[in-house]
């Protein structure tokens, strides 16, 4: 039984916490206000523009709110929403030293997307010259009152990727200019979707040049994942593993019936706790309260040779980040993980290393730390910290041989 608390998302704490400590000394201490944005709404359909802009005095941040056109996960013409943050030493006149494509980490209250206001990651950033560029995904901001895309890499990577073409028009639309670098960069669900960003640009957009990019923790082999959580009869955060399966079931036209998937009490809260985007991650995993996954998914769903089973195993093999596609072989790769992470295990990380450098590349730095749980933390939240400090590490001494 999981330990309640009411304390704020621990990413959160996290990431102000080093929003405090990392980023004293780099920020700017002018804090002139650049002029509103006036929304445009007289553009032709389907084109991308600027929803709001903001200042944030206290971090020194300007704030871009924006929608852009994508797909849906069925292949349908939607527009999604996205966020464009940039620091004081960033303006009009002085050129950002690069991008970030910022994807986001598991979220499910719908404040907690970019252009909601949850932007303590971005504030990370500030101070090293970067504009960072954070899509919502799809089922928040814009399209908050649909599902959420769930882990489905391939489809969040697309629409990531879409949100930073149209924001690098924008952002020139509006005066901005930007050195020749691009980080991507996520952790957890936004590792996934950073190493489903490498794929797709080794697939699909030759014209996009990534500097570096830095995946923490994500799952990238899902099959895998979900055979670890049978063989580990745990998971260390049962929102994910019920998100999961809800997401390939609805989007992957499954035809999964809830009765057969999960126990009570979640079968019967399912709209409320996950659905409803009112509850942070850390609330719905206690009032599922368990660790156990037999205490919430059914045997069915626990015996991978089932019928529903394996129609769910081929689907998660067909979002199979390993597999099935070749890299240019000059991308640049930070892999991150605990190796005692139970929410997503570490082999995650350690297949995803084997498979590229079987293909060829040669960056490739896989770090897997002994990162404890701790009382009140999984392993997989602590080790986010150490992830945070690499990645601004990297990110340092690749400005500055700029």
């Amino acid at each position: 039984m999981r330990k309640k608390t009411q304390q704020k998302s621990y990413f959160k704490r996290v990431t102000l916490f080093l929003t405090l400590t990392l980023s004293v000394g780099f920020l700017t201490t002018s804090c002139s206000k650049e002029e509103e944005v006036t929304p445009q709404h007289d553009l032709p359909l389907g084109a991308a523009y600027v929803t709001d802009s903001t200042y944030d005095a206290s971090s020194h941040m300007k704030v871009y709110n924006f929608v852009y056109p994508s797909v849906d996960p069925a292949g349908e013409p939607i527009m999604l929403s996205g966020t464009i943050t940039l620091g004081d030493d960033v303006s009009r006149q002085t050129p950002a030293k690069g991008l970030i494509l910022y994807n986001h980490f598991t979220i499910y209250r719908a404040d907690q997307c970019p252009s909601r206001g949850e932007l303590s990651t971005q504030k990370i950033a500030l101070g090293y010259g970067l504009i960072t560029i954070s899509p919502d995904y799809y089922g928040f901001g814009a399209t908050e009152h649909h599902h959420q895309a769930y882990c489905l890499s391939l489809y969040n990577a697309r629409t990531s990727i879409d949100a930073l073409l149209a924001a690098k028009l924008l952002l020139a639309q509006l005066g901005y200019s930007w050195n020749n670098v691009l980080f991507n960069a996520g952790y957890s669900q936004g590792g996934q979707t950073t190493m489903a960003v490498v794929r797709l640009v080794a697939e699909q957009y030759p014209d996009i040049d990534i500097t570096y990019s830095f995946a923490g923790a994500g799952s990238y082999d899902l099959p895998e994942t979900y055979r670890q959580f049978v063989n580990l009869t745990i998971a260390g955060m049962p929102s994910t593993v019920i998100s999961v399966l809800l997401s390939y079931n609805e989007f992957m036209n499954l035809g999964g019936q809830r009765e057969e998937m999960f126990l009570e009490p979640v079968l019967s809260h399912i709209d409320d706790w996950i659905l409803s985007k009112r509850f942070t991650r850390e609330e719905i995993d206690t009032k599922v309260g368990s660790l156990t996954i037999s205490d919430y998914l059914t045997p069915t769903m626990l015996d991978t040779t089932t019928a529903l089973s394996v129609r769910f195993m081929e689907a998660l093999d067909r979002d199979n980040l390993c597999h099935g596609w070749t890299p240019r072989g000059d991308e640049h790769i930070l892999l991150f993980h605990s190796s005692q992470d139970i929410t997503v295990p570490a082999i995650n990380s350690q297949k995803m290393y084997d498979f590229l450098t079987s293909h060829g590349v040669q960056d490739v730095d896989l770090q897997i730390r002994d990162i404890a749980a701790s009382a009140s933390n999984p392993a997989h939240e602590n080790a986010s910290i150490a992830f945070v400090l690499q990645v601004l590490t990297k990110m340092r001494e690749i400005l500055a041989d700029k």
